[in-house]
């Protein structure tokens, strides 16, 4: 019955019967409008007209601050709000100013409350627009951009109504032109569009001038902002300054390196600097190894930050500020528990109100220890974008920190460090993702609160990655499961686990530099990144010959007395990068798949009848006889040689080893089988139930030829038809250890 009258309410206010449906499927939007509109009946009776309802949707929809929801339905119901332009207007207002009270003097003047714009002023604009423009449009006609006259028009009338300066652009344009022609039918062709590099550029440059903060979308200013931005740039120079503020609580991933390179290479395009700041403020999660990890993935990647800092530098300012708040009436202490916090739709404080003198002995007691963990925290007085009420500043961990020991047993939250700190190191663009959109409106309050200066957030969408997690909690989960050995397993999609599998750090920053930056978020599959993997070590890691399932091949008619010296190119497609020499003896070892006794159709390599050439010999081999077990297996062939140019050519040529070192191939595997392993529509059973169990194959006894007897850790080879391989630090002077870092080709399965 209850959503019978709501439909009928909704219906009421002029939505269609399908919209009114949809709405009361969003419990949170109908509520409000529901409130909205039973507001609006008590001002104008139970019959609304379409108009206004439409602002009260509108309202409804957009809102986010609740506590602001009766204030503005009395302005629409009263009729002193009545146009579209003005509820933007007002809704940007009420978010730029979230503390009590509103001032209504301001408020209206912003709102444009009261002015009234009458069809005199409406054709005058119209007409001066069309008068500016009068010799295009005579020769474009109706091909002209409309808009351009609507807009202009809008610029000199902001509150007149849009639907009014439309049909007056209409009527005077079919004044002047007449009735449309046929010609004026006809589509106007398509401009080139410009080159997506050259307008993503643009873009870039356009985001915000230095020292420009105030004309930033949302941007709240106040009577100081000005001053404050002039010493900024007294300070700063004018120089960009971006920062990467990372947690060090965990590994950086894929993720991370997008942010990587949009912040120091923004900072760089832009003659700029860019901090390393750990966010240090959660001594319980931080440890040393996570800094140390953060700063050479930084350094791997190719970035040197101008300066490494840390939240715990500006402890004491924080702390400072902290108190300033509170003197300010601006935060106070709440003893309500981490449950009662938590959510969006919280209970009020019953302490939000208390004296500011009491919060401020109380906040000292804080630091002094007096308070159990979780009995107490300080709270700033603000609603944030999200709908979330006084998020927390302070909160008391008996926990030493790893750079300040126990001098604190009170820490500073993300929301409450994290702009000032912005702000201590004077950075111009604060480039985060699109998760922490809202908390731009605590960035700005908490800035101006203190009087200090404000930086601009500018908000990315995030780079994920199709089949893997990169969750810190669920990597630690994979880890304790035995699903994967450590942070660094190559089947993650870590930064420390990429480099171990051998990804080059150039292909890194190429993948990121084809993903771009956007708003959206971005998911991509790891063939696009294995892609640009592949480009860089086609052309930087050098040739050499391996065999995994090894057959060992007898020459019963070997040309020489002893094993023979074969240069081979470290880049065929490059001899003036060098060679390096393999031993050619009478016994080689080839790869098992390359020898059938049956061959099915098709099959060009080694078999009865058919030889194949040996790869940089010169030589052809043919099989004479096959050597097996008491099983049956086939343990050795014995084959004749002759020169490759003494006869015809072979269908094939193979690769191949002699006197080879042993060592250990690890072959991976996509870690999930599904895309997205965290989905329950996808995977019902949670990503741990969703491991793909042949994702690492171990030869242990696999062979290499002689050349890569001195490779380090780290260093890449192409292993002939195999793919390319990178040594793994867990290799020893007696065995080396290489990771299949990509296959040579794309696998057409997995994409």
């Amino acid at each position: 019955m209850a959503a019978l009258d709501s439909l009928s309410l909704f219906t009421g206010l002029g939505l269609s019967e399908q919209k009114a449906r949809e709405t009361l499927k969003n419990t949170g939007l109908s509520a409000q409008l529901r409130e909205a509109a039973t507001q609006a009946q008590q001002t104008l009776g139970s019959t609304i007209d379409k108009a206004t309802g439409t602002l009260l949707y509108g309202l409804a929809s957009r809102l986010r601050d609740t506590r602001r929801l009766s204030f503005l339905v009395s302005y629409i119901a009263s009729k002193k709000i009545h146009t579209e332009p003005q509820l933007s207007a007002a809704l940007e207002y009420v978010r730029s100013h979230p503390l009590d009270p509103i001032d209504t003097v301001d408020f209206e003047q912003e709102c444009g409350v009261g002015v009234i714009v009458t069809p005199e002023q409406i054709e005058e604009a119209v007409e001066a627009a069309i008068n500016r423009h009068r010799p295009q449009l005579l020769v474009e006609r109706y091909h002209f951009n409309m808009g351009l006259l609507m807009g202009e028009a809008r610029a000199v009338l902001k509150w007149a109504d849009g639907k009014m300066i439309k049909n007056e652009v209409d009527m005077q344009v079919l004044h002047l032109l007449g009735p449309k022609l046929e010609a004026d039918l006809e589509k106007k062709p398509k401009v080139a569009k410009a080159r997506l590099e050259e307008t993503d550029r643009r873009t870039a440059k356009d985001v915000m001038e230095n020292g420009e903060n105030y004309k930033t979308p949302g941007y709240v200013v106040t009577p100081h902002t000005m001053n404050l931005l002039k010493q900024h740039l007294e300070i700063t120079g004018g120089q960009v300054r971006t920062r990467f503020p990372p947690e060090p609580n965990g590994i950086l991933h894929i993720g991370h390196a997008k942010a990587i390179n949009f912040n120091f290479g923004y900072a760089k395009a832009n003659n700029g600097i860019c901090f390393l700041r750990f966010d240090d403020t959660n001594p319980e999660k931080e440890e040393a190894k996570f800094f140390s990890a953060i700063c050479d993935m930084v350094a791997w990647l190719g970035y040197t930050p101008y300066k490494v800092t840390y939240a715990s530098d500006y402890f004491d300012q924080l702390y400072a500020w902290a108190v300033e708040l509170i003197r300010r009436g601006l935060a106070y202490v709440c003893h309500q528990q981490v449950e009662e916090l938590k959510g969006h739709n919280t209970l009020p404080s019953p302490w939000r109100d208390r004296p500011t003198e009491e919060s401020l002995l109380l906040f000292e007691a804080m630091r002094k220890g007096k308070f159990s963990e979780g009995e107490a925290t300080l709270r700033m007085k603000l609603v944030m974008e999200d709908g979330k009420m006084d998020p927390v500043a302070y909160r008391v961990k008996y926990i030493p920190h790893h750079r300040t020991g126990d001098k604190w047993c009170i820490y500073p939250t993300y929301d409450y460090t994290h702009c000032l700190c912005d702000s201590i190191e004077h950075i111009t663009h604060s480039l985060c993702t699109k998760e922490f959109q809202a908390r731009r409106s605590s960035y700005f309050w908490l800035c101006n609160a203190l009087d200090i200066y404000c930086p601009v957030q500018w908000e990315y969408g995030r780079l994920n990655l199709h089949y893997a997690v990169v969750s810190k909690r669920k990597i630690l989960q994979l880890v304790a499961t035995g699903a994967v050995r450590d942070w660094d397993d190559p089947r993650l999609f870590t930064l420390t686990a990429l480099r171990r599998r051998g990804f080059p750090p150039e292909a890194i920053n190429s993948f990121c530099a084809r993903v771009g930056v956007t708003v959206a978020q971005t998911t991509m599959e790891p063939h696009l990144l294995e892609a640009c993997v592949r480009d860089v070590l086609n052309d930087t890691a050098p040739r050499a010959m391996a065999v995994l399932e090894s057959l060992r091949v007898i020459i019963t008619n070997f040309p020489a007395a002893k094993s023979l010296d074969i240069q081979v190119p470290n880049f065929p497609a490059d001899e003036t990068k060098g060679f390096h020499q393999v031993p050619f003896a009478p016994i080689v070892f080839i790869e098992r798949t390359d020898f059938k006794e049956e061959p099915e159709p098709g099959f060009k390599r080694l078999a009865w009848g058919q030889p194949v050439g040996l790869r940089h010999t010169g030589y052809v081999i043919e099989l004479q006889h096959v050597v097996k077990g008491p099983s049956g297996s086939v343990e050795s062939l014995e084959v004749t040689c002759r020169r490759a140019d003494a006869g015809e050519k072979p269908k094939a040529f193979i690769h191949w080893v002699s006197q080879p070192l042993m060592c250990e191939v690890r072959l991976y595997e996509r870690l999930f089988q599904h895309k997205n392993p965290e989905d329950p529509t996808e995977v019902p059973g949670g990503f741990l139930s969703d491991l793909n169990l042949a994702s690492l194959r171990v030869v242990e006894a696999a062979l290499v030829d002689c050349s890569v007897a001195l490779a380090k850790p780290f260093d890449k080879f192409q292993f002939e038809r195999l793919g390319y391989f990178s040594v793994d630090p867990d290799s020893h002077q007696g065995k080396l250890v290489f990771n299949r870092t990509v296959t040579l080709k794309e696998d057409p399965g997995k994409v």
